[in-house]
């Protein structure tokens, strides 16, 4: 009832809230590129004041906007602490768990991890929590790999909407959501700009083939 509700509200106001960006339709800006280095430095200190050995910590940021999300982490924790954390890659074949799925169940492929994950303190970087499809498939990667002590979750946005019981240890922003919007997380290294938007498939389709028309001309 209370995702219906957002959803008719939205429905309604849609023409005032909506805007565009580059190639994205959007219903409202969530989070502008200030505010997002501002969750990331209140994120990168609370790791710190958590975990008093960073020896022990490693990151592993999940494709693929996890990725930069991750080093900016890193950065982050290095010029506070002075200590570097080593990062791994995990690339899961995937729409990000708040759009539309290819498939019934995740696929991981291509990670790169230099480093044992054994009695390591595990920071898995992503960029939205929604069902948990993407994160219990990180999991069973990281697993893979050997016996972290432990396993803890960083996204840059939470919209609800579980199907699992996964939860994030560390959170950038909580925004509420109808089932059927999409937060879209721009960053500059894979999009070629910055900032969190909602939207839906249907504005996203518009934004891509406006996209690809100009390319064309």
């Amino acid at each position: 009832m209370f995702s219906r509700r957002i959803f008719l509200q939205r429905r309604i106001f849609g023409m005032i809230l909506s805007g565009k960006i580059m190639g994205i339709k959007y219903l409202r800006r969530l989070m502008k590129p200030r505010e997002m280095d501002l969750a990331l430095s209140r994120i990168a200190a609370e790791i710190i004041e958590d975990h008093a050995d960073l020896g022990d910590v490693v990151l592993i940021g999940i494709r693929r906007r996890g990725i930069p999300l991750a080093e900016r982490l890193r950065t982050k924790i290095q010029s506070i602490s002075g200590h570097e954390l080593p990062l791994g890659i995990l690339d899961i074949t995937f729409y990000r768990d708040d759009l539309s799925l290819v498939g019934t169940q995740p696929v991981v492929e291509g990670s790169h991890l230099d480093f044992q994950v054994d009695n390591k303190t595990v920071l898995l970087v992503d960029d939205v929590l929604n069902t948990g499809r993407t994160t219990r498939a990180a999991l069973e990667s990281v697993i893979d790999y050997g016996r972290p002590k432990r396993v803890e979750l960083v996204v840059l946005v939470d919209r609800g909407h579980r199907e699992l019981p996964i939860q994030a240890d560390y959170v950038g922003k909580y925004v509420e959501t109808a089932e059927n919007e999409v937060v879209e997380v721009r960053v500059p290294s894979v999009d070629g700009e910055e900032g969190v938007f909602l939207t839906t498939p249907e504005l996203l389709k518009e934004g891509g083939s406006a996209a690809r028309k100009a390319d064309v001309n």
